[in-house]
């Protein structure tokens, strides 16, 4: 008879019960992330530091610089230099790309990536270290998103430094 009781004040709780309910539980910090593929991996930039994705841009080579440094935009007047990441990373070179444009310590750099996926609330608790026998460059941690992918996420202070 108890246990009848318990279910039916679940089932007319009120309003008030449920939001009393719900200040009860542990509020979880999170942080937007923005998911993009590469190579078939998924990275994560905090949306934070994304400024702009560009779809049709026109990169200025420039030379004498290492071979992941594509050359340079012209974004509303600003020139910002260009990074394929798949050429950073060590993978084969692509042709269909989109660009994100990030803010690095106060300057923008653009990264070609194969295709930008969506933007995630990411709980900061689920971030974890890459483990140090699998260490990839330019990641400060991966974790587990809801659908189930594994995110890497990137050290945008990296791109640009051997």
């Amino acid at each position: 008879m108890a246990q009848m009781l318990q279910s039916e004040e679940v089932l007319f709780a009120t309003e008030s019960d449920v939001d009393d309910y719900n200040d009860q539980l542990p509020e979880i910090a999170t942080e937007k992330y923005l998911i993009f593929s590469s190579d078939g991996l998924m990275y994560g930039i905090k949306a934070e530091q994304v400024k702009d994705i560009i779809t049709d841009y026109t990169i200025t080579y420039l030379p004498r610089v290492p071979d992941y440094v594509r050359g340079v935009i012209n974004l509303r007047g600003q020139i910002i230099p260009v990074v394929d990441i798949r050429l950073r990373l060590g993978k084969p070179e692509q042709n269909n790309f989109c660009g994100i444009v990030v803010d690095v310590d106060g300057s923008m750099v653009g990264i070609l990536v194969d295709m930008v996926e969506q933007m995630v609330d990411v709980p900061l608790d689920s971030i974890l270290p890459v483990p140090t026998s699998t260490t990839q460059a330019m990641v400060s941690g991966m974790c587990t998103l809801h659908d189930g992918n594994t995110m890497l996420e990137l050290d945008c202070g990296l791109l640009l430094h051997d």
